[in-house]
């Protein structure tokens, strides 16, 4: 049986989602890639228990996250029974659905007959009672999004979720659910974005400061751009690289020559300030208090207590800063 370190909460900073009561720790620990049924659950388990004793406190799931989908939700379940148990309150667990889960009409995007059913699923598979968050993964086109807002609150009503979310919702799409959902009177506290040096979409669309401004937490995946934003790729591209295994989210093409020169300029200002790149990005994306959490993936406990430190490394300077957004073109 895992014995968690009461310590580990002094390592970590917690910051408030939103207007809500709930704090969020710095970094948190997706769970997208590598915990699923084709990975090594002996080092699944030893990369929670090392997040959760580096005070990694949230742990962010979706109904299909695997590979095969619903597996690392089986996975995590698995873990939380034999090593997590007695620390269910000192965590929080959060999962999704919004995406093509099962075949037929019932499967996919947001309908209420689908959010419900999913969510079910998704504790049966964690052999959860509630999760801490539940959110919508995705705008639907043809749902009416009072259906799906409606679908949330009767979620927190039920028991089955403390608070709601939302994912990949712009700005405008933003205040339209979050209108329903202050009238409802529905936890709603978050926001799941992509956001990286690479992927500034919610600053143009304006959605990163409508939500500081609005009481909305945000968190961000991606935020190493699909390991851009690392070593990994300074001398190359390596055989075991997501590139070459996978590419259906990174591309040969994206490791340009244009995109390396970037790169490297970005190292030079990480390596400058004792850090790596990895650990600069992840600073980037904190570096103005109106992220509440990012979101690492990981494949090895190392990378997390690599993450983790930034915790404790110095804030970018506003020259620093200035210096990035030059490299970015954003002068």
């Amino acid at each position: 049986m895992y014995i968690a370190n009461n310590e580990r909460y002094s390592k970590m900073k917690y910051n408030r989602c939103g207007k809500s009561g709930l704090k969020l720790p710095a970094v948190s620990l997706g769970l997208w890639h590598n915990f699923g049924s084709k990975d090594s659950f002996d080092n699944i388990v030893d990369m929670c228990t090392t997040a959760f004793d580096a005070g990694i406190t949230h742990f962010d799931l979706a109904n299909n996250y695997g590979p095969v989908d619903g597996s690392a939700e089986e996975n995590f379940g698995r873990v939380l029974a034999k090593e997590f148990k007695p620390y269910r309150d000192e965590m929080v667990i959060s999962t999704k659905a919004g995406y093509y889960m099962w075949p037929g009409p019932y499967g996919d995007w947001g309908s209420r007959k689908y959010l419900i059913s999913s969510l079910d699923q998704s504790l049966k598979r964690m052999g959860l009672d509630y999760v801490d968050i539940f959110y919508h993964h995705r705008p639907d086109p043809e749902t009416p999004l009072e259906e799906t807002m409606l679908a949330l609150d009767a979620i927190v009503k039920s028991g089955k979720a403390l608070y709601v979310g939302i994912s990949n919702y712009n700005k405008v799409q933003t205040q339209a659910a979050m209108e329903i959902l202050k009238e409802l009177k529905t936890p709603f506290i978050i926001n799941q974005r992509k956001y990286s040096m690479f992927e500034r979409n919610i600053e143009e669309d304006g959605l990163k400061h409508f939500a500081a401004e609005n009481g909305c937490g945000i968190i961000a995946f991606c935020p190493l751009a699909q390991g851009l934003l690392t070593n990994k790729y300074l001398n190359g591209i390596p055989e075991d690289s997501r590139i070459k295994k996978d590419g259906r989210f990174l591309k040969e093409g994206d490791v340009n020559e244009a995109r390396m020169k970037q790169i490297h300029a970005l190292n030079q200002i990480a390596v400058g300030r004792g850090q790596t790149l990895a650990q600069m990005a992840l600073s980037w994306i904190l570096r103005d208090d109106q992220v509440t959490s990012v979101l690492i993936g990981a494949s090895r406990s190392q990378q997390i207590l690599e993450n983790v430190k930034i915790v404790e490394q110095e804030r970018l300077t506003q020259e620093e800063i200035a210096m990035i957004e030059s490299i970015l073109g954003n002068k």
